[in-house]
């Protein structure tokens, strides 16, 4: 280093780069959670994570460590993933109900 400020500016770096490491692991992490979560089938326990990794993500950008589109577009697909679950949990679970509404419907029907 020819110069203190350049010293200075190096130091500064090699914190700042143990510092972005760290939250860009732990945001990663939270990612894969909230992944494995979704494939799993539980809404709730993949609702919580999901969360978790969005929240992450947003201090993740605000911090710096992400850029704020690469933060969004990690945001948007797990949303995707999420609302796919939950849609084919609920198309599954109305598959399941409409047998039962129409033998209910026919009841009706052949009391009159």
């Amino acid at each position: 280093m020819g110069t203190r400020s350049a010293a200075k500016a190096h130091r500064q770096s090699l914190e700042h780069r143990l510092r972005n490491r760290s939250a860009r692991s732990a945001t990663k992490t939270a990612i894969k959670k909230a992944n494995d979560a979704i494939l799993s089938g539980d809404l709730d326990a993949a609702r919580d994570a999901v969360d978790e990794a969005i929240i992450s993500l947003d201090k993740a950008a605000q911090k710096g460590v992400l850029h704020h589109r690469n933060s969004a577009r990690h945001k948007s697909r797990l949303q995707i993933k999420l609302n796919a679950a939950v849609a084919v949990r609920q198309v599954s679970g109305e598959a399941a109900e409409e047998p039962k509404k129409q033998s209910s419907a026919s009841k009706k029907t052949s009391k009159k």
